[in-house]
This record gives C-alpha cells, structure tokens and sequence, in this order.
C-alpha cells in the first residue's frame, strides 16, 4: 500500500524559500537579474535579447550571450558597466562574458 500523500501544498517560492540551498540559488539569480536591469540601458538595442544573466556569485558576474560578436560588444562596454553596478551598490569585482552555443 502506498504511503499516504500530504495535503500540505507549498508554491514553488515557499518551497524554495523552506530549503537554504535553493534559498541561496534563487537569491544568487535575482542578483544576477537585478545587475542586468541596471546595466541593459547601456547595451545597443540591437544587443539587448541577446545578453542573458548568467551565474552570480563572489563578487563575480558572468553575462551569457549567444555569438562572438555579442562577446566582442560587451568587452568593449565592460569599464561602463562596472561603473555602472558599483554606482548602484552592486558588489561585482568581475563581469565575465560567456558565448553560450545552440541547444545550451
């Protein structure tokens, strides 16, 4: 006989809110979204879809883009970045840019 199922039924929030680990998770991505809020006026509009937040953490950004190209932009915006996030309290010492090949 099957173990009775619990009536207790949690959102996904609460559930990731209840377990440190994924508490940790999620606080490190709105991280990583806030500091793409703050530095996408600076990014070309033709560049804008193209950057997506990638991991946070010790300081250091990474930036998820989809061709070299991209890459190449966003080095070039880097120092205007930095500024930017250290302007708003973000506390980054890194941004690293990662080309993210089809089907990842």
């Amino acid at each position: 006989m099957p173990a009775p199922r619990s009536t207790n039924v949690f959102s996904l929030q609460e559930a990731v809110s209840a377990a440190s680990t994924l508490a940790q998770l999620r606080e490190r991505a709105e991280a990583s979204q806030r500091c793409l809020a703050l530095v996408r006026p600076l990014l070309p509009a033709g560049l804008r879809s193209q950057v997506k937040p990638g991991p946070w953490g010790d300081g250091e950004w990474c930036l998820l883009v989809g061709n070299a190209a991209a890459a190449a932009k966003l080095r070039q915006l880097l120092p205007a970045m930095r500024d930017t996030l250290h302007e708003n309290g973000a506390q980054v010492s890194a941004i690293r840019i990662k080309v993210q090949t089809p089907g990842r």
